[in-house]
């Protein structure tokens, strides 16, 4: 039962809690940039909110981050999908690309943020920690910051993998043309299902898990660097 300790529960339900609020104000900034190059249409379905129920899906903005916090691998969600009407857009071709970035980019800034925080928490640590209940909390503080930062970089990282429902396939397709355009489609209709192997049968087959190591070099050294650690 040592899986299931109380520190177990508490490290999985903050990283769900922490993935939920990444990949709200991820979806929102899609919806955001959407608007501000032309396109209303996430702003007219009700997108351009923090309200968590307008983004957050069952299965994978719940469902899916707390199984795999249970299996101890790399955690990710995702949302409903934003709508937008590219051919809206001022410029099509670079805001669609701009459009996908934005995900990304929001989590970045919210992981610059929390590493400021967390920096600035950790430097005054002695100073603050008055009393055993004050460091504990500050201690708890600290932490909620490290995952807030770790799991917004993982989530910027792992949505620009450049397979669909991913924002990196996004980004790449308006940038082709011609024939490239055309073969990157009919890869497309196979994505999802390769995603899901290279996620799932891959680790559970070979014992190698190229997501995970990519996540570890990508997101779990910049969050080293972030974090001053």
């Amino acid at each position: 039962m040592t899986g299931f300790s109380f520190d177990r529960v508490l490290s999985i339900a903050l990283s769900v809690l922490v993935v939920l609020v990444a990949t709200v104000f991820h979806e929102m900034a899609h919806a955001a940039a959407a608007n501000a190059l032309g396109d209303p249409t996430a702003k007219n379905a009700g997108r351009l909110t923090l309200n968590p129920i307008a983004h957050l899906d069952p299965v994978g903005s719940v469902l899916l981050p707390l199984l795999m916090a249970l299996a101890g691998g790399p955690i990710f969600a995702f949302a409903k999908p934003v709508p937008y009407n590219p051919n809206r857009l001022r410029n099509p071709v670079r805001g669609e690309v701009l459009v996908a970035l934005a995900g990304p980019a929001c989590n970045l800034v919210q992981a610059l943020v929390g590493s400021l925080a967390f920096r600035a928490l950790y430097a005054s640590f002695d100073t603050l920690a008055a009393s055993p209940e004050w460091a504990n909390a500050l201690l708890v503080l600290l932490r909620v910051l490290y995952a807030y930062v770790y799991l917004n970089l993982m989530l910027m990282f792992f949505n620009l993998i450049p397979l669909p429902p991913l924002d990196g396939s996004a980004i790449v397709f308006p940038l082709l043309k011609g024939k490239a355009r055309t073969q990157y489609y009919q890869v497309q209709r196979y994505a999802l299902p390769v995603l899901m192997a290279v996620l799932y049968l891959v680790p559970m087959v070979l014992h190698v898990d190229p997501v995970g190591m990519y996540l570890d070099v990508t997101a779990g050294n910049l969050s080293d660097v972030l974090l001053g650690i």
